[in-house]
C-alpha cells in the first residue's frame, strides 16, 4: 500500500494525463526504437538495442510508479477545508516579523508543489511551521538560512 496523497482536481488530472502520455506515446516511442535497433542486425553487438531496452524498463518503472501514485491520490473536497486553521490547500497570508514583509502561500502536495505559483509543499519546512495554525499565531520556522518568525495573518482557500 502506497501513501495516500491528496490533489487538487487540477494537480489529479494533470497527473493522469502525464501517465496516459507515458502509456500511450511513450511506449510506442520505445517499441519504435526497439524495432529500429532490431532492423540493424546482429543483437549481441547492438548498443542501440541495448540502450532502447533499458530505456524501456525504465519507462515501465516510472509507469508502474505513477499507477501507484494515481492510485493512491485522493480528490480534496476543496468545499470542506477548515479556514480556522492552516491545512493542505489553504491559502495563507504571513508576515516575516524580522523584516515586515507579507507573503501568501497555498500548501499543497509534495507533487503539486511549484513556488513560482505561490504553492509550497506541506512537506517543506514552511508547510510543516504552519500546518494547524490559526490567524495570529506566531510560529518559529527553520530555513537552510536560519530560523523565520512568522505571524499569520490571513487563512483562506
Amino acid at each position: 500500500m502506497g501513501k495516500i496523497s491528496y490533489y487538487t482536481e487540477e494537480g489529479l488530472s494533470r497527473l493522469k494525463a502525464e501517465l496516459n502520455e507515458l502509456k500511450t506515446k511513450g511506449r510506442s516511442d520505445i517499441a519504435r526504437q526497439i524495432a529500429e535497433a532490431r532492423d540493424k542486425g546482429d543483437l549481441s553487438e547492438n548498443a542501440e538495442y541495448d540502450a532502447a531496452k533499458d530505456a524501456q524498463g525504465l519507462l515501465e518503472m516510472k509507469i508502474s510508479k505513477m499507477e501507484e501514485i494515481v492510485s493512491n491520490a485522493r480528490l480534496l473536497d476543496e468545499s470542506a477545508i477548515d479556514t480556522s486553521q492552516v491545512s493542505v490547500l489553504s491559502t495563507v497570508k504571513i508576515k516575516n516579523r524580522k523584516n515586515g514583509a507579507t507573503m501568501t502561500y497555498t500548501l499543497v502536495s509534495e507533487e503539486e508543489a511549484d513556488l513560482k505559483l505561490g504553492k509550497i509543499s506541506v512537506g517543506s519546512p514552511i508547510g510543516k511551521g504552519l500546518l494547524g495554525k490559526k490567524v495570529g499565531d506566531t510560529t518559529e520556522i527553520k530555513v537552510p538560512a536560519g530560523t523565520l518568525e512568522f505571524e499569520v495573518l490571513e487563512i483562506g482557500r
